[in-house]
């Protein structure tokens, strides 16, 4: 029996806009005890255009020397995006997770508005313990060029 993402998912996950300030964005990460925010083009239609993690906040502000209060989500998070559909099998969204190397991964209905997110922890409640290692095994491995999609979620 395969296990559909949208029912280990969290759903209706915490989401910001491009336009969002970086503390807004770090607040809500505090609030909701996540290290990841879903960027969406606006609240109205929820369309995903990105993805914003703690770490994106920490390696694209501060460790360029910027100054994350005068930043927006648009300044530093990871877009194109990689996502996963709601009505896809929980195995599918572990390949996408191995094969571009994130740890949290937006869901996405069909008209493309995100509508969740998965993250190792749901991979952990609900595959397999050789499934789980696998995941988390490969989405840690170094790659040689991480890209900016790649590094969404590292």
């Amino acid at each position: 029996m395969k296990i559909k993402v949208e029912n280990v998912m969290t759903k209706e996950p915490a989401c910001c806009t491009p336009q969002t300030r970086l503390a807004q964005v770090a607040q809500m990460m505090a609030a909701r005890h996540c290290g990841s925010i879903p960027v969406v083009e606006n609240k109205e239609n929820m369309k995903l255009v990105g993805i914003i993690t703690d770490r994106d906040i920490v390696c694209r502000s501060l460790a360029q020397g910027k100054n994350p209060l005068e930043l927006s989500a648009a300044d530093c998070m990871s877009s194109p995006v990689v996502s996963a559909v709601r009505s896809g099998s929980l195995e599918e969204c572990c390949d996408l997770m191995e094969e571009n190397q994130i740890r949290r991964i937006p869901i996405v209905d069909e008209e493309g508005c995100c509508c969740g997110i998965v993250t190792p922890a749901h991979v952990a409640r609900h595959a397999k313990t050789q499934d789980v290692a696998q995941v988390i095994k490969h989405v840690s491995e170094k790659s040689e060029e991480p890209s900016r999609v790649a590094a969404a979620g590292r």
